[in-house]
């Protein structure tokens, strides 16, 4: 018995510790019950943050899409770049072509005003050589013209007394030979006189001084002619030509030529000048485009520099829209599970509203659906609960109806049916979203297109039930004369 009683107090005493044990687990388990409440809580939160099952893949999506448009952008900068730098490659080939050609115009330059100088000098030493025989030639001709003219006199002059004295000198020897046979003095004389012997005599002592004369007129003209000889001679020796006919056509030759050559030297002077444009316009191109190789390698690095500052500005704002990606994602996966969450309290999970909206549940692409339907069915439950508290009103307090006996307009009883719903927000709503027009056409003809792209507060859902209820109240009478008998019946049970 004692070692029953003592295994019993033993096993007692291990009851009481399993015991304690099982409350020391218990409580262990409520609070991993409560860490998991709050972490099923948090992750709520942040699956409600993070915006939906979907988010990951459209933020996913619209980065990819952004990372391809930037890398297209990017392709496209790096094509125009490499443009650049080919053209920027031919211009610098072309400066080259144009230096090599510089330099070889400065050459032919150089060359062709040495040959001009030098053509220049020997055009003047011919011109002088021309004038020089233009003079000789015209002094030459002229004192030949004008020995050739007396020449022409004496030699008619000469021709005349000299067959003068050709016949004279035969009367004479006439005379003589008659004298000489003997014949008498009379008959010597023949049938002359004295006077005409004396007048013989005379001529013949004239003619004696006449041919004295004209040997000494040839002497001088002889004279004439030896400096005249002398001066072809010198001009002979100078030029080459023994004839004088050919020495004047070889002067008008030598003129025309030096006319030919100053022709020349004005048209080498005028491609002179037009090389010298040329030149100019070369060194003026050239210069044009060593500052479009400066512009353009300073294009080039700005164009790059722009490039990288777009791109860091690119990849700044693609992180910014990725954050904004994940606070929208979030935010959706929020309203879509509030919106779930208050489509099923209100009791529309029906199989008319799953056939329309499928039954996927609430996602992006029909969230807008659900809050149409959301709205529709709750103005309904606020016109119907708006109409009975108006009944239960004027059956309560006769006192509140006019004096024709009408119940109080809806106006009047609805701020103390919508006072008591949540206040309206703070600040702005951050996620501006369009309903669809799901509701009654009356009411979309009276909500303004501000209404229609951002969710309603309060004080706006309170106006629009306002408007929706007196126009189904004035285009309705049906419902008022309905709600007035209804009224009718319950001030009567009461």
């Amino acid at each position: 018995m004692a070692q029953i009683q003592t295994k019993i107090a033993d096993m007692q005493d291990q009851a009481d510790q399993f015991t304690k044990k099982i409350e020391v687990e218990k409580r262990l388990l409520e609070e991993i019950d409560k860490q998991l409440k709050v972490g099923k809580a948090r992750l709520e939160d942040k699956r409600q943050f993070v915006g939906g099952v979907n988010a990951s893949k459209e933020s996913t999506k619209q980065t990819m899409k952004q990372i391809r448009i930037l890398e297209n952008r990017l392709d496209k900068a790096l094509v125009k770049f490499n443009e650049s730098l080919s053209f920027n490659k031919t211009l610098r080939d072309e400066i080259d072509n144009l230096r090599r050609e510089r330099v070889v115009f400065d050459n032919i330059y150089k060359k062709l005003g040495k040959e001009l100088q030098e053509k220049k000098a020997s055009m003047a030493e011919k011109v002088e050589l021309s004038n020089l025989a233009y003079e000789a030639r015209d002094q030459a001709l002229a004192e030949t013209t004008a020995l050739r003219t007396l020449m022409d006199k004496e030699q008619s002059a000469f021709e005349d007394e000299w067959s003068e004295l050709g016949r004279q000198l035969e009367t004479d020897k006439k005379s003589i030979k008659d004298i000489g046979r003997g014949t008498p003095a009379k008959d010597a004389r023949g049938d002359l006189s004295k006077d005409d012997e004396d007048k013989l005599r005379k001529k013949l002592v004239k003619g004696s001084w006449g041919l004295a004369k004209d040997k000494v007129s040839k002497a001088v003209v002889l004279e004439r002619v030896q400096s005249y000889e002398e001066a072809f001679n010198r001009i002979q020796a100078s030029t080459g030509i023994a004839d004088i006919d050919e020495l004047v056509t070889s002067f008008i030759e030598a003129e025309d030529k030096n006319f030919s050559l100053y022709n020349y030297v004005n048209e080498m002077n005028n491609e002179v000048e037009k090389l010298e444009e040329q030149n100019a316009e070369l060194r003026v191109e050239i210069e044009k485009y060593k500052g479009q190789g400066g512009n353009t390698e300073n294009q080039r690095k700005k164009l790059l520099k722009d490039l990288e500052d777009k791109l860091a500005k690119t990849e700044a704002k693609a992180a910014q829209y990725e954050e904004k990606a994940l606070k929208a994602t979030k935010t959706v996966e929020s309203l879509i599970s509030g919106i779930q969450n208050i489509f099923n309290r209100l009791g529309l999970n029906q199989s008319s509203v799953v056939d329309m909206l499928g039954d996927d549940g609430v996602t992006e692409n029909n969230m807008m659906k659900y809050l149409g339907l959301i709205e529709q069915h709750t103005n309904e439950l606020l016109s119907v609960y708006m109409t009975r508290q108006l009944a239960a009103t004027g059956a309560a307090t006769g006192s509140a109806q006019d004096p024709g006996g009408a119940p109080p307009t809806p106006s009047m009883g609805m701020p103390s049916l919508l006072g008591t719903g949540p206040a309206a927000p703070a600040g702005p709503a951050s996620l501006l979203v369009q309903p669809p027009m799901i509701g009654d056409e009356d009411d979309a003809e009276d909500v303004s297109d501000e209404e229609d792209e951002r969710p309603l507060s309060r004080d706006e859902l309170k106006a629009k039930t306002i408007r929706g209820i007196n126009k189904k109240e004035n285009q309705k009478g049906g419902l008022q004369k309905k709600a007035r008998k209804q009224a009718a019946a319950a001030v009567g049970g009461n």
